[in-house]
């Protein structure tokens, strides 16, 4: 799928994506571009690395399960909530292996600058909830915690094991997430069909739930993420260099911007839904500055960023 950015009535740049759309069979519907584009899933797997989490015997409140399934903009209610995951394990956030960083939104690191606060720290890190959630799974299974980002730790190594059985890849070779993580490598199609099986299957049940309640606490709904996630009825999830995928009713869709661009990967998923016929009239119409990014000049806008018609397969 192509993207064209339009000033003043004339093409400035074009944006490839590629993206995928699966059935609740887990066969392919629609494609566009190239499905077996290899990329690193980054934060796009935080819902399966929640679900490792549960069952390893975390014990979260759904608003906790959402928070380790978001890459949180880093406001008072995302950092009460890893506290309190923590506190509940025993633990601090001198346990985080996170780096220290300034809240991903920059309305939230004005917060808390205004509050006192004067250095980075582990706690306001957008990853923060899912390593609280990683640690409070040591805790109740005995595993340690000071080695929890190793790729051998077995809480590491149950999340590869149920990538690979989501997504029907192998998903190496893995790589180190911006947050120190280990992240795995898959493609599209495994990406979409993943989702399609977190949006039914009851063994996700909790993260699922927990993403479609709370999905501002999961993604800003300032954001182009977080505002088709209000619209679309399931899990939503970005990841890192302009990946995103989303799953309901067992169908999945993901999507890759080539350059690397978030906008414009969200931008294309719903495009990809509303030529599947997947949202409603009023959808389309909400979600109308999501798929044609308004392109500004003086301080008003002067073109879009938005699809250029063009076929799937």
């Amino acid at each position: 799928m192509r993207l064209a950015t339009v000033r003043s009535g004339e093409v400035e740049a074009t944006h490839d994506v590629s993206v995928v759309a699966t059935d609740a069979a887990g066969q392919t519907m629609a494609i566009w571009g190239d499905p077996d584009v290899p990329f690193y899933y980054r934060s796009a797997i935080k819902p399966f690395q929640a679900t490792v989490t549960l069952e390893s015997g975390a014990d979260l409140s759904p608003e906790e399960i959402a928070v380790t399934c978001a890459s949180h903009g880093g406001y008072p209610i995302h950092l009460s909530l890893v506290e309190s995951i923590l506190r509940r394990a025993g633990l601090d956030a001198g346990a985080l292996q996170c780096p220290a960083a300034w809240p991903r939104d920059p309305g939230a690191k004005d917060l808390l600058i205004a509050a006192g606060h004067r250095h980075m720290k582990r706690l306001f890190h957008n990853c923060s909830g899912k390593h609280s959630g990683w640690l409070a799974a040591c805790a109740a299974h005995g595993w340690p915690t000071a080695t929890y980002l190793d790729r051998s730790h077995p809480i590491q190594v149950r999340v590869l094991s149920l990538i690979e059985e989501v997504t029907g890849a192998h998903p190496e070779p893995v790589g180190v997430d911006g947050c120190g993580a280990p992240t795995l490598r898959g493609n599209l199609g495994g990406l979409a069909r993943a989702f399609g099986t977190l949006s039914v299957d009851a063994r996700f049940e909790q993260t699922r739930l927990a993403s479609h309640r709370f999905p501002g606490l999961i993604a800003s709904n300032t954001l182009p993420d977080g505002q088709f996630a209000a619209w679309w009825g399931g899990p939503v999830k970005v990841g890192a260099q302009g990946l995103v995928a989303a799953g309901r009713n067992g169908l999945g869709i993901a999507a890759k911007s080539h350059e690397g661009a978030m906008p414009i990967a969200v931008a294309a998923l719903a495009e990809a839904a509303i030529r599947l016929g997947l949202l409603p009239q009023a959808a389309v119409e909400a979600l109308e500055d999501v798929r044609r990014i308004p392109v500004l000049g003086g301080g008003r806008q002067v073109g879009t960023i938005s699809p250029i018609a063009d076929g799937g397969t």
